[in-house]
């Protein structure tokens, strides 16, 4: 096990070296962090090399100019300027937070970033506004849509975060697909096979092979296959693609440059857009009705689902947020665990960039 606070110290240092601001090395490793404590292993610490792996490539300015290239009261549109996604996405949040605290809403969509790490860190953002936070992304196209071979789509998460009052706020986050690439890279890690309904083979057909789409194969739409709902995953993955890339004129579809080059994916060679793109937003809860009377019904609706009487087998039903949340405190408590290989990779990075990682050799 390692401490959240040693790993955060450690990925903020090899931010540094990449020639980050103290302040954007600081956020970005909390964000990465973040994903480690709520149990998203697949978008936390072991990505850190994989951004260091985008600078190697020149895909990533680690000082960008963030601005606003168009705005109503209620809108923007944010150019990233190639900056670490890890800091464009919170940015553009507080220009949607600030929006929302003036005419009850803000939208922002975002191009010219770079992958954001978890969705739900940023959606999270709102939370203390009395506001409901929404986060999206698109990605590299790792993806075949329904009845597809071609891989057009990336795994385009949806984050959403509504807050209550005396109970947690109620936080989805997931992929629109049956499970993110980097769990499928977990996997590939622990030599492991893929569950059926989450990969494809090169030919289309279902299959278990982890390294499938190193193969040729992609990755399903949640639902897996036609007959258990995958048009609804497509559907999803395609809205987030909408939001992220055409809207905000980012790449889109299988435009949409990976997230770091391993071989088997190369950026395509003529682009639609610019970057990744994001798409937030922030609703203040008082721009529909008073703040508290809200919070009081969303406790309520909180309880009553957690009141359902669970199926045989399972201790109780769960609201969105609740694994991740309980997670998060014990692994503040105990520390983070990380795969070895995920370790000695971190130990590169050590020796590649001077950093003392003594913690690493535990």
């Amino acid at each position: 096990m390692y401490s959240s606070e040693s790993l955060q110290q450690f990925a903020r240092q090899v931010f540094l070296r990449m020639g980050c601001p103290e302040a954007d090395a600081l956020l970005a490793s909390e964000v990465l962090i973040s994903a480690d404590l709520r149990g998203v292993d697949s978008h936390g610490i072991a990505r850190l090399n994989g951004y260091v792996r985008l600078a190697g490539l020149n895909r990533v300015n680690p000082v960008p100019a963030v601005r606003v290239v168009h705005e109503t009261p209620g809108t923007a549109v944010v150019d990233g300027d190639a900056g670490l996604g890890l800091v464009v996405a919170p940015a553009a949040m507080r220009i949607a937070i600030e929006k929302a605290k003036q005419v009850g809403t803000g939208w922002v969509a975002i191009r010219n970033s770079n992958h954001f790490g978890i969705a739900g860190y940023h959606a999270m953002l709102a939370l203390p506004h009395d506001m409901i936070g929404l986060c999206m992304t698109n990605a590299g196209p790792l993806v075949a849509p329904t009845f597809s071979k071609d891989k057009l789509l990336g795994t385009n998460p949806i984050a959403v975060a509504v807050p209550a009052g005396q109970e947690p706020p109620f936080v989805a986050d997931l992929a629109t697909t049956t499970a993110a690439y980097g769990k499928l890279e977990l996997l590939q890690r622990k030599e492991l096979p893929a569950p059926t309904g989450w990969v494809q083979d090169a030919a289309g057909k279902p299959d278990t092979d982890a390294h499938a789409v190193r193969k040729g194969g992609a990755l399903l739409p949640l639902g897996g296959d036609r007959e258990h709902g995958s048009h609804k995953g497509y559907c999803l993955g395609a809205v987030v693609d909408i939001f992220s890339g055409v809207l905000s004129g980012a790449n889109y579809g299988p435009w949409v440059p990976p997230f770091a080059t391993a071989g088997f994916m190369a950026s395509a060679a003529q682009l639609v857009g610019a970057g990744t793109g994001h798409f937030v937003g922030a609703m203040r809860v008082d721009a529909f009705r008073p703040a508290e009377e809200f919070r009081e019904q969303m406790d309520n609706w909180i309880r009553t689902f957690r009141k359902a009487t669970p199926v045989p087998g399972a201790a109780q039903v769960l609201i969105p947020g609740d694994p991740e949340r309980q997670l998060a405190e014990e692994r503040s408590k105990t520390g983070i665990p990380l795969l070895p290989p995920v370790v000695e990779n971190l130990r590169e990075l050590a020796g590649k960039f001077g950093i003392d990682a003594e913690f690493l050799k535990l």
